[in-house]
């Protein structure tokens, strides 16, 4: 039998902390949500693992980011109490279980219906009742739902939307790690007025999302 409690201060102590992750709200958020309520049953022994976990129900390859570039990616977010998140690409919902816990209130956005019927199910079994999950297309965000002061986007990307970074509110931030493989970096990007403003912030190697695909460039 599994000690899943004893895992979790596991994979805070030895994956998490030793990573630069230094918030306390962060790191009892990671303590607190049961991450192996968000994988089949058959996963559940592998839940803590500090690797990127497959969770697709079929088409596109979907996955739980591991937990350390995860956790940068929140503590890079600067989330306040009072902060309304998107989280795009929510998978079974465990991100947003973990933001939940450190703001006001978070919407997230599931391309794959069974997913995102798995994540609200979840979500509600857990007591997560500051979350809702939206299914539809992860690019396109939920601008009837914003504008939001934080966007977190729980995978790789080659391009950035527009109509994305349109649902900043002022001063709002947004997380992303762009590009694949050793290519990736994780950068933060804010909203003054009509600009946005980016800086890379860290090298993170995770799992790319679908819909954010670089558009092919016009060829003569």
């Amino acid at each position: 039998m599994i000690d899943f409690e004893k895992a979790r201060m596991t994979m805070v102590d030895c994956q998490i902390r030793p990573n630069d992750v230094t918030d306390r709200t962060i790191l009892q958020a990671f303590m607190d949500v049961p991450r192996e309520a968000f994988v089949s049953a058959a996963q559940k022994p592998l839940a803590y693992i500090d690797e990127d976990i497959p969770v697709s129900s079929d088409g596109d390859d979907r996955y739980l980011m591991e937990v350390t570039s995860m956790a940068k990616l929140v503590q890079l977010a600067e989330i306040k109490p009072d902060s309304i998140v998107l989280d795009i690409g929510c998978a079974t919902g465990y991100s947003t279980a973990i933001l939940s816990r450190l703001c006001n209130s978070v919407v997230a956005v599931e391309s794959d219906e069974h997913l995102a019927q798995r994540a609200g199910e979840s979500l509600i079994e857990g007591g997560f009742d500051n979350a809702v999950v939206v299914h539809g297309p992860l690019e396109k965000g939920l601008p009837k739902e914003g504008p939001y002061d934080v966007i977190y986007i729980g995978g790789a990307v080659s391009e950035l939307p527009d109509v994305l970074t349109g649902q900043l509110k002022e001063g709002g931030r947004l997380v992303v790690v762009e590009g694949t493989g050793n290519a990736g970096v994780a950068r933060l990007y804010t909203r003054n007025g009509d600009t946005l403003s980016g800086r890379r912030a860290f090298n993170s190697a995770v799992k790319p999302l679908p819909g954010f695909e670089a558009k092919p460039g016009f060829v003569f």
